[in-house]
């Protein structure tokens, strides 16, 4: 069974991987590095902005998604929520540890910026949710489309408060 300790500091996540208990570390420019590889499948016709997710399992697995935007506006999805939702539909929502996001405006190829971006308010919420699941305050890498910026923040710092399954009970 693998075993995920979060370092204090939100720039490292350690993992235990396999069943030999081996130690093996994912940086959060490893992690934005596969959200910013998703963010070239962006179908964002409308707004033209690009976002990519990358979510870490608790054994190493990273998964992907990018946004997916709909023509009536309400019905797109965005980039956590596509990354999120397929590792729900794969029954591991529980093992997510940490999570990362980068988006800009879409050039010929692909988003760009410099500056770091963070999930808007519904993925705060659905990452809330997975990190109330797995009983883990998730730390949220937020990178830029372009460069080496990251601003790393734990999903409590994202969305104080935040509404969770414990609010129903």
């Amino acid at each position: 069974m693998a075993r995920c300790r979060v370092r204090p500091s939100p720039h490292r996540v350690t993992i235990r991987t396999g069943t030999d208990g081996r130690m093996s570390d994912v940086t959060p420019e490893q992690l934005v590095a596969e959200a910013r590889k998703a963010s070239r499948n962006a179908y964002a016709p409308y707004s033209r902005f690009g976002v990519g997710a990358a979510v870490l399992l608790a054994d190493g697995t990273i998964v992907t998604g990018a946004n997916f935007e709909n023509a009536s506006y309400g019905l797109s999805l965005c980039a956590e929520t596509v990354a999120l939702a397929t590792v729900n539909s794969q029954g591991r929502i529980a093992d997510v540890v940490a999570i990362g996001v980068i988006g800009g405006p879409i050039g010929p190829d692909g988003p760009t910026g410099d500056s770091p971006v963070s999930p808007c308010g519904r993925c705060r919420q659905i990452i809330n949710e997975a990190a109330a699941i797995g009983d883990r305050d998730l730390p949220v890498h937020c990178g830029s489309a372009q460069g080496d910026a990251i601003r790393s923040w734990r999903i409590s710092e994202l969305l104080p408060q935040g509404f969770g399954p414990r609010d129903l009970l």
